[in-house]
């Protein structure tokens, strides 16, 4: 099959390039011309485009085109594109939309009988090699249509043992693809696996965090009435080698994963992660998922804090914590330690 890709940046290239290796002819656009040439050097690309237009002139129809773009740019992406399409033509949203977003261009679009499928891809920049985890929604024959595709881009069904009492025969989820439902169904489901994403890194984070200070018994400061003391200092002299416990839990642990995997590898690039600051930022799934939580009334106490705690990391809390502060000061003349 031939697709574009519109946007060729590090996910967008690989998955293009992952797609050329299993014979695809891919059409990749970036909004600089020398992303472009490079991709084409890279054999990223089976050719690069220099408009939007010239991408879509260079496909048969009814043409593929999938975008890689952020968010915010999806909608003037396709109202460039739609005075070029024609009737049939098919526009994938691979990036991390709103699913209510996916919803409504869907309908705009098929006032133009132009068909729309959202599909969240998870697999990063390791996605070439390993494949790409695709949460699809749209129409059934649409995504019929487009199997070929997903299945390249997908891990592949040996990427995972086989579930034990597995008794679901033929379907594509084994293989790491998934037609969710309909129209926003697939960002839906990639909306929470992001939320999920969240709050398993936020306790990996806090856990190690905790491992971290286990030591705080023999750098006991001065005692002073603005601080409570160690209880039991005796019970925290560890000296814990984090990188040598990431290691482990990796070997038979119940909590291993392959975010614990790349937690144990930027260990070994930084035993003290000195070359990160700590600002953590947010694409938009987290708060979609609690606001969806919020909207069917279910508790999603865990994803909710992983959140908050992303926008802490940004200082967000900084003026309320003065305000903490201010008020001990007030009601009982307490000084900052």
């Amino acid at each position: 099959m031939e697709l574009g890709m519109i946007g060729i940046g590090r996910m967008g290239a690989n998955m293009a390039q992952r797609l050329v290796r299993a014979g695809h002819k891919v059409v990749g656009y970036a909004r600089t011309a020398s992303t472009v040439e490079q991709r084409v050097k890279e054999g990223a690309i089976s050719s690069g485009a220099t408009s939007l237009e010239d991408v879509v002139h260079q496909l048969s129809t009814p043409r593929i085109l999938w975008l890689m773009v952020p968010a915010a740019s999806v909608d003037d992406t396709i109202a460039q594109l739609l005075p070029h399409l024609s009737e049939n033509d098919i526009i994938i949203d691979g990036g991390n939309s709103n699913y209510q977003d996916d919803i409504r261009r869907a309908a705009e679009l098929k006032k133009h009988n132009i068909h729309y499928v959202d599909c969240g891809t998870s697999g990063g920049v390791w996605g070439l090699e390993r494949g790409y985890c695709e949460m699809i929604g749209g129409e059934v024959e649409t995504v019929k249509y487009l199997d070929p595709i997903f299945k390249v881009l997908a891990p592949g069904i040996e990427a995972a043992s086989r579930t034990p009492d597995r008794t679901t025969q033929g379907g594509t989820a084994e293989y790491g693809y998934l037609h969710c439902g309909p129209h926003g169904a697939g960002h839906f489901v990639k909306m929470v696996h992001n939320g999920i994403e969240y709050g398993i890194m936020a306790a990996y984070a806090e856990g190690l965090n905790i491992l971290r200070h286990a030591n705080i018994g023999k750098n006991q400061g001065l005692i002073d009435a603005e601080t409570a003391p160690v209880q039991s200092p005796e019970h925290y002299q560890y000296d814990m080698d984090l990188p040598e416990i990431a290691e482990l839990w990796r070997r038979g642990s119940v909590i291993s994963s392959w975010l614990l995997d790349l937690t144990a590898h930027a260990f070994q690039q930084s035993r003290d992660l000195s070359n990160f600051s700590g600002r953590v930022s947010d694409s938009g799934e987290g708060r979609w998922t609690v606001k969806a939580a919020i909207d069917e009334g279910v508790p999603a106490h865990v994803l909710s804090a992983a959140l908050y705690d992303r926008f802490e990391s940004r200082n967000e809390a900084e003026f309320a914590n003065k305000v903490l502060s201010a008020m001990r000061f007030e009601f009982g003349g307490h000084h900052e330690r």
